[in-house]
């Protein structure tokens, strides 16, 4: 990066133009070389050799990726547009450079993906004083006295022939190393196809192209009706009390983080003195929010999953209101991905905003949402005896703000990492902030029980699931949305638990037995759509037996 800023700075001074050929060779270096360190070093782990032989494999690898942007960029850039190019590139490939190296953030389809649906504050928790200094130094400086540099006027001709030669030469080199090491690239990127994701700017233009054309949202596609037969169980009028079930989506908790699952570390003091079902091997959907969500309330199971087709499909909350439910929605995250645009999304009082929620109007802790549930369910009319599902979506823990993930009394684990540039904290900071927010949750969860079990009207009953796990460092990796071919157990290993009413437990005996066998099953998010429907009385064709975790407990025919 030094050499580079000298260089850069060497021409300023000078005014020496250059040839556009030697231009683009130039930004090919800053591509190729301070963009992807945490590539070269990925590389540098997965080599088959030692000694002088690795260090010559990892140096071919930057000759490769040097020529290979040089051959782009001879293509792409002329004199008229070489600058605006090459800002672009170095603008996106500094940028996801920085996610690369200092999150060890692989950028796929997936990210964009999230990138594209993350509100303003989780935008704000991404900022942080390493990301200002980081801009300032990889990618404004650069922008900057790149565009600096004179470019000489040549004929067309002369430029032709330098073009032809730089890109003979660049081909050349790509195909000789590759040749002489081919058996070993091979290898390496079939057993690692994630690799291309650490690989700036490429992997964010790629993974942009790829989003637009396979998971963009198409607009003003018809809505497809779904489970038209739903209808509840004709003995359900006949049950004393009507059913509410509150189900909580959770927000970026791994499983191994809760001790109910084991963790030597007493996360869940307060979940563990309740009568509680704890399923302990649970996977999601996806790895992010905008992959699992809509996944766990379309019906698909993950292996057959379409976004396209969720995005305008009724689901699981549309079901449920076909059926002669009340459904209703209250977010303290980022929405809910499309899954209830059709059912009553209920808005927090301006008190509650108020007494949780920050100064500025940003986030706001989890404990507004068993207030929220407190207020909706004490609004509804005594002569009102209509079922309800109630979705709460919490905040959790989501990352890499941590520390605001949490309020004093519940942070028992000490020292922790009060900043969101995570990666400049001690794995044991991390750790701790990150636990201190899975007992939050803890307290919040428990608190939504209690709320529960205090009402006489209904029968309750309580289901939590977490949206995807996290990764804390493990691996170099930090935060979430991991290819989920290659993602860590972190991400993808959630925490389950359910919890029923004595009212409830005595209206639906056989329901209990059944889920209490299934505590240590291997069980997904693919289990939620139809268990849920199943507990909720409701009868659909469209319900997957095979993932109806009450499947087993329904009377022979």
């Amino acid at each position: 990066m030094i050499l580079m800023l000298t260089i850069f700075t060497a021409l300023k001074n000078k005014i020496m133009p250059i040839s556009l050929t030697k231009f683009n060779l130039l930004i090919a270096l800053w591509l190729g070389l301070a963009l992807n360190l945490a590539f070269y070093q990925k590389i540098q782990q997965l080599t088959p050799y030692q000694g002088i032989k690795a260090q010559l494999f990892l140096a071919a690898t930057v000759i490769v990726v040097i020529a290979l942007y040089n051959a782009l960029l001879q293509l792409l850039n002329w004199r008229w547009n070489a600058k605006v190019v090459a800002a672009v590139l170095l603008f996106i490939g500094g940028f996801s450079a920085y996610f690369v190296s200092s999150l060890g953030v692989v950028i796929s389809p997936d990210q964009i993906q999230n990138a594209m649906q993350t509100d303003p504050n989780e935008a704000k928790d991404l900022a942080s004083m390493r990301l200002v200094v980081w801009s300032i130094v990889m990618v404004i400086l650069p922008i900057v006295l790149m565009t600096q540099i004179p470019i000489l006027k040549e004929a067309l001709p002369k430029v032709l022939l330098k073009k032809t030669v730089n890109l003979l030469a660049s081909f050349a080199v790509i195909g000789s190393l590759l040749f002489v090491f081919y058996v070993d690239y091979a290898a390496i990127f079939r057993e690692h196809r994630d690799l291309k994701g650490m690989l700036s700017p490429q992997n964010a233009i790629a993974s942009s192209l790829s989003y637009y054309r396979h998971q963009a949202p198409k607009k003003n596609l018809p809505l497809v009706a779904y489970g038209t037969d739903a209808h509840r169980n004709i003995d359900v009028s006949n049950q004393s009390k009507p059913k509410l079930m509150v189900l909580v989506v959770g927000e970026t908790a791994r499983a191994e983080s809760f001790s109910l699952n084991g963790y030597s570390k007493n996360t869940n003091p307060e979940l563990s003195k309740l009568d509680i079902l704890n399923f302990s091997q649970v996977s999601s959907c996806g790895t992010a929010t905008a992959v699992s969500v809509p996944c766990m309330f379309s019906g698909m199971p993950r292996k057959q999953y379409d976004e396209q087709l969720a995005n305008h499909r009724e689901g699981l909350l549309d079901i449920a209101k076909r059926a002669g439910y009340k459904v209703a929605w209250l977010d303290n995250n980022s929405g809910c991905k499309g899954t209830c645009n059709r059912v009553e999304q209920v808005q927090f009082s301006p008190e509650l905003k108020k007494k949780w929620c920050s100064d500025l109007g940003g986030e706001c802790h989890d404990e507004i949402l068993v207030d929220g549930l407190k207020q909706y369910i004490d609004a509804i009319p005594e002569n009102d005896h209509t079922p309800r599902l109630i979705v709460l979506h919490q905040m959790g823990s989501h990352g890499p703000a941590y520390y605001e993930r949490s309020t004093a009394k519940y942070q028992p684990f000490k020292p922790t990492c009060n900043t969101n540039a995570i990666q400049g904290c001690s794995p044991q900071e991390l750790i701790n902030t990150y636990d201190n927010s899975i007992v939050y949750t803890d307290y919040v969860l428990s608190q939504i029980i209690g709320t529960l079990n205090a009402n006489q009207k209904y029968q309750t009953g309580f289901w939590y699931l977490s949206d995807h796990g996290e990764s804390t460092g493990e691996h170099g990796m930090y935060l979430h949305g991991a290819p989920y071919a290659i993602a860590p157990e972190q991400q993808t290993h959630v925490p389950m638990i359910m919890w029923f009413s004595p009212a409830w437990k005595a209206e639906n005996t056989q329901q209990m037995a059944c889920l209490g066998a299934q505590k240590s099953k291997e069980l997904s998010q693919d289990n939620l759509f139809p268990s849920l429907l199943s507990m909720l009385d409701i009868n659909t064709k469209v319900k997957d037996r095979n993932n109806d975790m009450l499947n087993s407990c329904a009377p022979a025919a």
